[in-house]
């Protein structure tokens, strides 16, 4: 996964633009790397220009949506191509209704499903992968809710009807929880 983010010049400057941010635990996440990867598996090009790039951080001294505010008015004079979304995942349990995270990949196991609850760090000219649930999901074009609760059951069944896809995704596979 690395190594496919490293080699698409397009993904690789979008990181190298968050990395000289310095967020702490500073990442891209969700459809940056789900779309990237179900593209691929689906044989055609992916172009993030047509989706959101959800830069992801963890700064619990600084809970302020202001600065979120900040880095994103950066990022859109930077690079104002793409459709920039910064979240301090320190304060996001707030608006979840989930207890405090600890960290981005602690935040993201509360995301509705296991395939997008993957981020990419880039430190130079390496790049980290954060899944909590593993990349299994992910590359097995799987799409399943990450928690057993029922709200976030709904969620996940509302992002699947809402966001097309299994239209844009024709090999992806719902798997649902048992109960």
């Amino acid at each position: 996964m690395a190594s496919l983010l490293r080699e698409n010049r397009q993904r690789w400057e979008i990181l190298e633009l968050v990395e000289s941010l310095n967020l702490r635990q500073g990442s891209i996440g969700a459809g940056f790397v789900r779309n990237f990867v179900w593209d691929a598996l689906h044989g055609r090009a992916s172009d993030c220009r047509d989706e959101d790039t959800d830069v992801l951080y963890f700064d619990d001294k600084n809970l302020d949506p202001a600065s979120d505010e900040a880095f994103e008015n950066w990022l859109r004079q930077a690079a104002p191509e793409y459709q920039w979304s910064v979240k301090n995942q320190a304060r996001m349990h707030l608006r979840n209704g989930d207890s405090p995270y600890c960290s981005v990949a602690d935040a993201m196991r509360y995301w509705p499903e296991t395939a997008t609850a993957v981020a990419a760090q880039r430190s130079g000219s390496d790049c980290r992968i954060l899944a909590p649930f593993t990349l299994n999901d992910l590359c097995s074009m799987i799409l399943r809710p990450a928690s057993s609760l029922p709200h976030k059951r709904e969620a996940f069944r509302t992002r699947v009807q809402s966001k097309g896809w299994l239209e844009r995704w024709p090999l992806v596979r719902v798997v649902e929880m048992s109960a």
